[in-house]
């Protein structure tokens, strides 16, 4: 048995949509459990100032109860069932507000307490540091009174006098206690209310948080399929953009990517049946007439006429080749300039020399060349002549018959600008903007441009850039085309990113017609 190959798709460990989710109630919780602790301390603490109002306001009432009375407190040492100190029963009293009131000597000792007779308050004496506390005014307390109480309580206080000015005297102290268990005291309403809220809407952000984390999950859940489907080599899938967001803005880039590498497969298979066309034709005129030349079937006074045809083929392979060569070269990003001083007007009248018997043959008018004198750069010879041959070759190549060449320039302090327009049917619109990329021609059908391949424009693109400057063409079906190409005056041994240009012609909004 063959060994199972490894899988090369996608695997996800931990979904988006469930770290989104995940994330949202995470956040929810730790809000409601915040706001449901801020509310009891807020409410726990209003709960316990109004009690301290309450208890205080029942102690001096007592108070003033007591020393209303015309007895002295301090004759009394337990009174059990007597209520005379008061015009209204502490029992009744304490039962106004739900809570106990406790009547002390200066020793803290009961006197007299709301619970009755038995009540736990006449077994101890009040600490010290309360009836120290409850001296100087007033006092309130929550706790235990250190063990005097089980639980904790609320505990309010204040002196009993007897006397005025100079002779007022503490004679004992008045205390008001009820019990500090805040969930027993805070109403079951506001509970019940606080509870059914927080479900009610803790239920309806979960809702919202599973809709919105879908809703963002969404889209790159359709990218990653996408991203499948186009490893598989089919780049017919697209990603529904709804929102404007950061998300949306990433689906609509990657609808634009997958556009574009529907581009480029489309160009790659036809440069692929270009290549392979290419090929074979002239490898099969070079092996027929050489086999006719050796087997005699070609006899000698043709056999010269032959051997150029077999000449020229061979040098449409070179081309072939070099073409291949210098794409290999920029895709691996080994294509580089070696700037030297060189003479621009006659590398260009020289590449047009070469076309001298194609431009009589074409009756081509040549116009222009008057404007130019020897204009020094500096840049890579080599790169710049393959470029300037390359709009000259696409100029002839597509010049209507009796039609003109006209050549021009325009010079500033920091670059030249040389522009090669030619008579012609022109670009198309829907062309344009694909000129310059590798492998596009605007012939299909190969019936005027047989020997492009769809790679002298986008590589004259690369090597003006690798220049800092740029190329740009213009052009009006049925009229003209016009290429123009800017060069710096001084060229960077290395490329430090591309310019701005502030030339008439816009970067491919209108492209050249042919690419070798």
């Amino acid at each position: 048995m063959k060994p199972r190959a490894k899988s090369t798709g996608f695997q996800i460990k931990t979904s988006l949509f469930r770290k989104y989710l995940m994330f949202g109630l995470v956040i929810l919780l730790v809000s409601f459990i915040s706001l449901g602790v801020m509310m009891y301390i807020f409410v726990n603490n209003y709960w316990e100032r109004e009690q301290k109002n309450t208890l205080i306001a029942t102690a001096q009432k007592v108070k003033e109860k007591v020393e209303s009375s015309n007895e002295r407190l301090s004759i009394f040492t337990s009174i059990t069932g007597r209520n005379s100190l008061i015009d209204k029963p502490l029992p009744y009293m304490s039962g106004d507000v739900g809570s106990d009131i406790l009547l002390v000597d200066r020793t803290g000792t009961c006197i007299d307490c709301s619970e009755g007779e038995n009540c736990k308050h006449r077994r101890y004496a009040l600490p010290s540091y309360v009836l120290g506390a409850t001296a100087s005014g007033e006092f309130f307390e929550t706790g235990t009174l250190e063990g005097f109480y089980d639980e904790n309580y609320y505990t309010a206080g204040v002196p009993i006098v007897s006397g005025e000015g100079a002779d007022a005297e503490i004679e004992g102290y008045c205390y008001v206690f009820a019990k500090a268990t805040f969930t027993s005291a805070l109403p079951k309403t506001f509970v019940k209310i606080f509870l059914i809220s927080a479900g009610i809407t803790l239920l309806i952000v979960i809702i919202f948080v599973l809709m919105m984390s879908y809703q963002m999950a969404r889209p790159l859940r359709q990218m990653s399929n996408a991203a499948k489907r186009f490893a598989v080599g089919d780049f017919s899938v697209r990603v529904h953009v709804r929102s404007k967001d950061e998300v949306g803005e990433l689906a609509s880039a990657f609808n634009h990517m997958a556009d574009s590498l529907s581009a480029s497969e489309g160009m790659r298979r036809t440069f692929i049946s270009n290549v392979s066309h290419e090929l074979k034709t002239p490898m099969t005129s070079i092996a027929g007439f050489i086999d006719g030349i050796l087997d005699g079937t070609i006899p000698p006074e043709r056999q010269k006429h032959y051997m150029n045809i077999v000449s020229n083929e061979v040098k449409r392979l070179s081309r072939l080749v070099t073409s291949m060569l210098s794409l290999s070269r920029i895709d691996n990003g080994e294509l580089k300039i070696h700037p030297a001083s060189f003479d621009l007007f006659s590398t260009l009248i020289s590449i047009l020399a070469g076309f001298e018997q194609k431009i009589i043959e074409r009756n081509l008018r040549i116009t222009g060349l008057e404007k130019f004198r020897a204009i020094k750069v500096y840049a890579d010879p080599d790169l710049i002549y393959q470029v300037i041959y390359n709009l000259i070759e696409n100029a002839v190549k597509f010049t209507n018959e009796g039609g003109y060449i006209n050549f021009d320039i325009e010079e500033t302090r920091f670059d030249i600008t040389v522009m090669i327009t030619n008579s012609g049917e022109g670009i198309p619109p829907e062309d344009i903007r694909f000129i310059f990329d590798r492998f596009y021609k605007t012939d299909k059908s190969r019936s005027m441009d047989k020997k492009g391949m769809g790679l002298g424009l986008f590589i004259a693109k690369t090597i003006m850039r690798l220049h800092e400057g740029d190329i740009y063409v213009d052009s009006r079906v049925g009229e003209y085309t016009r290429f123009a190409f800017r060069l710096p005056t001084n060229v960077p041994h290395t490329r430090s990113g591309k310019k701005d240009n502030g030339g008439k012609y816009i970067e491919t909004t209108i492209e050249p017609e042919t690419e070798e």
